[in-house]
Order: C-alpha cells, then sequence, then structure tokens
C-alpha cells in the first residue's frame, strides 16, 4: 500500500467524528510494532517522529526514512509525521523528505512570533501538498505537571489558525506530557468551545496521561487526533525488562528487543479501535 495521506486521514475522522491515533515512533521496533498493530484492528494510524527522536538517532534521515519506509509496506493507511519541531528548517526538511504532515511547535514564543514562524512554515509546507499542525498555549511539559492553569483561548485560537492557515491546531485543555499515570482531567466544555471557533481539527497532546473514558470523550467533544508517546513504551519496556529478568545470560539485542516490538501490537490495536468508536475495546490503565 502506497504512503497514506495524513490531509485524508484527518479529513476522514473529523467527517466521522472519530479520532485517530498518532503513535510517537523511538526507533525502527517501535515503528514496526505500531504497524503491526493497525494491522491487526485494521485501522489507520499516524507514525510520529518527534525532534528529540531525530536527535537521538543523529538526524533525520536514518529514522524518518526507516518509518517512511515501514509505513510504505504496511496493509493499511499509514501516514509519516513530524511531531513538536521547535526547528522551522528541521521542519522544512521534513517536507522535503517525504512526510506526510509536520508539526512546528512555536508555543514557546509568543503570539507575534509564533504566527509568523507558524505561517512561514505552513506555506513553505501548503506549496508541497503537505499538512501543517501547530500549538498554541503550551501543553504541560516533560515534567509530568498537570499545568492546571494553561488553556488555549477559543478566540486568539481562531485568530491563529486564520494567520497562519495551518491544517490542525494542538490545544491545551488540560493534558500534560509524559505522564504515567493516567490521571488528568480535561477541559471538555473548553474542547468543544474551540471544535465550534475553529475550523480545522484539534489535537491532544499528552494522551498517555488521560483514562480511556476522558479521551473517548473528548473525541465525542471535538478532538481528532490523539497523540500517545509514554503509555506505549510502557508496554514496550515492560516486555523488555521481564524478558531480561527471566533470561539474564541473553546478550543478542535482538532477541529483548523483539519481545518490546511483540507487546506494542494489541495495546496499538486497541488504541485505535477506541480512538475510532468501535465496540469491543477493553480499559487497560496501566502505564510505566
Amino acid at each position: 500500500m502506497t504512503l497514506a495521506s495524513t490531509r485524508e486521514l484527518m479529513a476522514d475522522a473529523a467527517r466521522a467524528g472519530t479520532g485517530i491515533g498518532a503513535f510517537n515512533v523511538i526507533q525502527l521496533e517501535t515503528a514496526q510494532g505500531l504497524v503491526a498493530g493497525a494491522e491487526k484492528a485494521g485501522l489507520p494510524v499516524i507514525l510520529q517522529v518527534s525532534e528529540n527522536c531525530i536527535a537521538y538517532h543523529g538526524g533525520l534521515e536514518p529514522i524518518g526514512l526507516a518509518t517512511l519506509a515501514v509505513a510504505r509496506a504496511a496493509s493499511v493507511p499509514v501516514a509519516v509525521h513530524l511531531d513538536h519541531a521547535e526547528d522551522p528548517e528541521l521542519a522544512m526538511r521534513a517536507v522535503d523528505l517525504g512526510f506526510g504532515s509536520v508539526m512546528y511547535d512555536g508555543a514557546h514564543l509568543d503570539f507575534a512570533d509564533n504566527v509568523a514562524t507558524t505561517a512561514r512554515v505552513a506555506a513553505y509546507a501548503h506549496q508541497r501538498g503537505i499538512y501543517v499542525e501547530a500549538e498554541l498555549g503550551k501543553v504541560g511539559g516533560k515534567d509530568g505537571a498537570h499545568a492546571p492553569g494553561v488553556r488555549t483561548d477559543p478566540r486568539e485560537a481562531a485568530d491563529f489558525v486564520a494567520a497562519t492557515r495551518v491544517d490542525a491546531l494542538a490545544v491545551a485543555v488540560g493534558s500534560s506530557h509524559a505522564m504515567t499515570q493516567r490521571s488528568a482531567e480535561l477541559d471538555l466544555e473548553l474542547i468543544a468551545r474551540l471544535r465550534d471557533a475553529l475550523s480545522v481539527p484539534l489535537v491532544l497532546h499528552g494522551s498517555s496521561g488521560v483514562a480511556d473514558g476522558t479521551i473517548a470523550a473528548a473525541i465525542h467533544a471535538g478532538m481528532t487526533k490523539i497523540n500517545v508517546s509514554t503509555h506505549l513504551n510502557g508496554f514496550f519496556t515492560r516486555a523488555v525488562r521481564a524478558f531480561l529478568n527471566a533470561n539474564p545470560d541473553v546478550v543478542d539485542p535482538r532477541k529483548y528487543v523483539a519481545e518490546g516490538r511483540a507487546a506494542l501490537v494489541p495495546e496499538t490495536a486497541r488504541l485505535l479501535t477506541l480512538f475510532a468508536g468501535k465496540p469491543g475495546t477493553t480499559t487497560i490503565e496501566r502505564v510505566l
């Protein structure tokens, strides 16, 4: 199957009022496990490569090209997305490499500078037919703090989207990155107000810290793209740890990394099914 268009996957989900999973790639085996989970569910998925991940691999091309190759070989639609790029040049390089979408994250800038830089990235990407996500109202950080006072203002968000012409917007509604407990409380009323105020789909970052039922409610209120990383990393890590504890003499990394890859498959399938509103999902609250 050819590489899927992020634009088409997002449009389909928004039109249906369902969510689509966007899951972070850490290394090749993560990408393989996530795609196998999507194939198990028979549903599309968005593979995300973050700026931090790119730094870990020493550059965009090694992990970017590997992720694109895994996506192209899938039997279900798989799109590849650049996540949380604070460097606009990196976002434009990902466009040139063949990513279906990029997220330029200018939330650390003041409003005017965020608008100006985001608009520049969006113009470059749109000239090449690539979908653009941006962020307004900083989502909680890597320390796991809920940042309870941070919220995206619907009027400001509407002005931002109009000025930048982005295709999707990540909003601050109560979630936080890298949470290891699923205890975040989302402002569902604010999500509905943002949905009504904007003409583009909403993106929920920090979804690892949000319980299944709350995610489902957020999708019903207007969220479309649901980003998950830490929660899935927990399944991978626990499987590797269990294998090494049971097999302390193993030194071949393929043996234990393969266990982590396999552990991603059922939970990826379950989350995608949950987000798509399909019957048969069960609640799992475990994380790292």
